[in-house]
């Protein structure tokens, strides 16, 4: 029998704040974290914007030491993961560490120490590398540091699904509980790739926006939308089997009930065109959960403000959700914080999660006329206050990766 998983703490590194607090009051104000790139000199680059992570001090959030051997997306995960774990309430001198794990994904790990170490083999020579090169870059010392810092000694892996990271994790984590692998799961998405390696790639993919202005150049499901932004940051939330949560009196946001995960099968970086893959991740999600379309009353979607994504995920909802599409608010949290890529997931799932607390679904940022093709509920132009029993967040990720987590608004 699959047991019960609840959500217990929630952690934030985002461009709108380095704190749950932080993020969600700027979500709440419908303030945008879209500003030129400050990490390097654009000058020749086409892209001029991102949503970059501000005002962040390692020291401040973990020890200096372990600080300095890691890269900044392994220090937002480890931030991230202190504030998610503290909000929890865990005290691991009471708690099975092998009982206690982390699933904590990055799409691309550390880009800039691929930089800095091949500038460094072109002008001083091989012998010249960092010793650490390799644990500081690969996508899965972001969980091995907060298994370190926090003492979990249990499940400790990484799911590596590019823009789907995020959610693939959380899900992986919710599967871990249910069927008795761990109580306790860190989990969710992490990433800090704005820098030129990044940018000129993605660009030369012609996948970012060059819209000059920061209020609207991420503009989900617009007729102009004309690419992502790059964000950066982190999202980690706990999750926890009921009654061990219960047990130990902790506070419950929500409850996770459902997890769908396909594949396309069909192109490297564009959806399938009639949504079938992420539609099947929806109503597996929906099934898992004993829910129908009708019952679900928000979807916080992938969006990410490119004509292809935007288009075939409202195919996706209309193919999954049937005559109650029309029915589901929808927005895109990416038109305020851009796309995190990797970390996109985690930092989406809180927000459902803020969502169903306190039944507030934001507005889509930066998003005036929709296309035309676009006929859904998307919040534009103001904010949707209702209570809501049933939400849901999709990632879409290139490979063809399709992930959607269900949740609802707790009860006894």
């Amino acid at each position: 029998m699959k047991r019960r998983v609840v959500v217990t703490g929630l952690g934030a590194i985002t461009p709108l704040g380095n704190t749950v607090p932080e993020f969600w009051a700027g979500v709440k104000e419908g303030k945008v974290g879209i500003a030129p790139i400050t990490k390097f000199d654009t000058t020749e680059y086409k892209v001029k914007l991102a949503a970059e992570v501000k005002d962040f001090v390692a020291k401040d959030r973990m020890d200096f030491k372990a600080a300095r051997r890691m890269e900044a997306f392994s220090q937002y995960a480890v931030a991230a993961a202190k504030e998610a774990f503290d909000d929890a309430g865990i005290d691991m001198e009471k708690e099975d560490s092998f009982r206690a794990g982390v699933i904590i994904g990055s799409g691309i790990g550390s880009l800039q120490q691929v930089e800095s170490s091949y500038e460094k083999i072109k002008t001083k020579g091989p012998n010249k590398v960092n010793p650490l090169m390799v644990p500081l870059m690969i996508c899965n010392m972001a969980a091995g540091n907060v298994s370190i810092q926090l003492g979990l000694r249990g499940k400790c892996s990484n799911v590596v699904t590019a823009c789907a990271t995020g959610t693939h994790c959380i899900g992986d984590a919710f599967r871990a509980i249910q069927y008795g692998d761990a109580d306790i799961m860190l989990a969710g998405g992490t990433e800090s790739a704005i820098c030129p390696t990044g940018v000129a790639g993605f660009t030369a993919l012609t996948a970012l926006s060059t819209n000059p202005d920061p209020a609207t150049a991420s503009r989900p499901f617009d007729k102009d939308r004309d690419g992502f932004v790059m964000g950066e940051g982190a999202g980690v939330v706990v999750l926890e089997e009921l009654e061990h949560a219960k047990a130990r009196g902790a506070k419950i946001y929500a409850e996770v009930v459902g997890y769908g995960a396909t594949g396309d099968a069909y192109h490297i970086t564009s959806p399938a065109e009639d949504g079938a893959g992420a539609a099947k991740a929806m109503e597996l999600a929906m099934e898992e959960a004993e829910v129908s379309p009708s019952q679900v009353e928000y979807i916080n979607a992938h969006g990410t403000s490119t004509h292809h994504n935007d288009l075939f995920e409202t195919r996706a909802i209309k193919k999954a959700f049937g005559d109650a599409a029309k029915d589901v608010v929808i927005n895109s949290t990416k038109s305020m914080i851009g796309h995190l890529l990797g970390a996109a997931g985690g930092v989406e799932f809180i927000t459902l999660v803020k969502s169903v607390e306190e039944g507030f679904i934001h507005q889509t940022m930066g998003t005036v006329e929709t296309d035309e093709d676009c006929d859904l509920n998307y919040a534009v132009g103001a904010p949707v206050e209702k209570e809501i029993h049933y939400a849901m967040t999709n990632s879409l990720g290139f490979g063809g990766h399709n992930a959607t987590v269900l949740i609802k608004k707790y009860e006894e």
